[in-house]
């Protein structure tokens, strides 16, 4: 039996039931892995909330959790390129909160002696998340305007620093001042206090009229349609989360009005369908991560049996950086 945190029934935080389940041994294609850190992400509460089904086969009651870190403790047949005692990271949708779980070895990947079990479960999810927006979804290069809301979430402090190291002139929101502070010390040049300030102003402001080449946007329905206004013509408006609720459906006629803009909704599952592409991503974002241009910030950790605690801080926007349960 090892402890896990588990949803039996959808709602607010207060449904993340600390509890203790049994592992069984792993199955054809499958790893056990010992958890020595375990990521927290919004997309979390997605699921314990209800707002995003848990895909198949998984159903009530599910361990709670999308990405971690740990040990590889035994593997399944047919498994040859990882290997019992190989440190990995992963992310793989649910059963990422807890001390042991099993997890089909495509979803895994390596750990270099470099990077910490910490530093992974920070940002395998996140980190890919920033690779895929800014290498594949639009290609950031030098000299551009780019906006980046939350920009000290988990995923906007990466993105900032990611987005600086490829030349970009990197604006951000933020919540309060402290957080405006974090960002800019994270790669990001000018700050908006989106509760105080009107952003669509300041990015005009800011880009002397020229407008931003993409908006990276995980809050949704708070800041659209505004923030097709802070985009040029031909822009991208690349929306990968809901962290105030989803986009309402729009006119698509809105795009052509505002500049023959472009929107799109990438997910990472997509990305790492193609099991050679999510390989490429991981090296990578271990690369940037290994050679100190991008640092992930660890916001705050909890043990596993607080993860409700871990829920309601993240959604009272009460974090930066990113989250961790401990098991």
């Amino acid at each position: 039996m090892v402890a896990a945190v588990r949803v039996h029934k959808t709602g607010g935080p207060e449904v993340l039931t600390y509890e203790d389940i049994e592992v069984p041994a792993p199955g054809p294609g499958q790893l056990r892995i010992k958890q020595y850190a375990c990521g927290v992400n919004y997309i979390d509460t997605y699921f314990r909330s209800g707002l995003y089904p848990p895909p198949p086969p998984q159903a009530l009651p599910f361990v709670a959790g999308n990405e971690g870190a740990g040990e590889v403790v035994a593997v399944g047949p047919g498994v040859s390129e990882i290997q019992v005692g190989d440190r990995v990271g992963y992310v793989s949708a649910l059963g990422g909160y807890a001390a042991e779980r099993l997890i089909l070895a495509e979803r895994a990947v390596k750990l270099p002696e470099s990077i910490t079990y910490d530093q992974a479960a920070g940002m395998m999810l996140k980190g890919m998340t920033v690779e895929y927006l800014l290498n594949r979804t639009f290609k950031v290069r030098g000299g551009m305007n780019v906006l980046i809301h939350a920009a000290a979430g988990g995923i906007g402090l990466i993105a900032c620093q990611w987005a600086n190291l490829l030349g970009a002139n990197v604006i951000g929101t933020a919540g309060s001042k402290e957080k405006a502070e974090l960002a800019k010390a994270n790669g990001c040049h000018h700050t908006i206090l989106y509760r105080d300030e009107d952003f669509v102003a300041k990015v005009k402001e800011i880009t002397g009229g020229k407008l931003c080449e993409v908006v990276y946007d995980g809050i949704g329905k708070a800041t659209f349609p505004a923030s097709l206004d802070c985009l040029r013509p031909f822009g991208v408006f690349a929306s990968f989360g809901s962290a105030s609720g989803a986009v309402d459906a729009f006119n698509i006629s809105l795009l052509a009005q505002k500049g023959s803009l472009f929107a799109t909704r990438p997910t990472l599952a997509t990305f790492m369908a193609d099991r050679a592409l999510a390989e490429k991503m991981a090296r990578d974002l271990f690369r940037v991560v290994d050679s100190g241009d991008v640092k992930i910030r660890i916001g705050q950790r909890w043990p596993l049996a607080e993860a409700p605690q871990a829920h309601l801080a993240l959604e009272k926007r009460e974090t930066t950086g990113s989250l961790l349960l401990i098991p």
